[in-house]
């Protein structure tokens, strides 16, 4: 997530540094720092910050689950803990989801691949 993405969610939320700070549980100066590009956001806070965005009424949009829209075969389903905790719309939410066929080793490349989704489209 870069700078300009951040502040803009954090517009979204039509959130101050403080309060945003607050909700994040991090410092008034990391935001300020994420914000001017001078740290890199955490995948913590990169992950909570589109939960939150995920929860408002801004983030209309795709009703159907992943695995619909995926068209996933029942044996990859089964495997995937989207499916297992019924998170089908959250699936970005969720580590070790099955997307493009495997489980991706981190948040980063995840987050590549949900970019591309249409599930996740909505939110940005």
């Amino acid at each position: 997530m870069n700078r300009n993405e951040f502040k803009s969610i954090r517009t979204k939320l039509n959130k101050t540094q403080k309060q945003m700070a607050h909700l994040l549980g991090v410092s008034v100066k990391a935001i300020h720092s994420y914000e001017q590009g001078w740290r890199s956001v955490p995948p913590a806070v990169e992950r909570q910050l589109f939960f939150l965005l995920s929860r408002t009424r801004i983030a209309t949009g795709n009703k159907k689950n992943c695995w619909t829209i995926k068209k996933c075969p029942s044996n990859r389903k089964k495997q995937c803990p989207a499916w297992e905790f019924n998170t089908g719309k959250l699936c970005w939410f969720i580590n070790g989801t099955i997307c493009e066929g495997y489980s991706q080793r981190n948040w980063q490349e995840k987050m590549k691949i949900c970019r591309t989704c249409e599930v996740f489209d909505h939110l940005l």
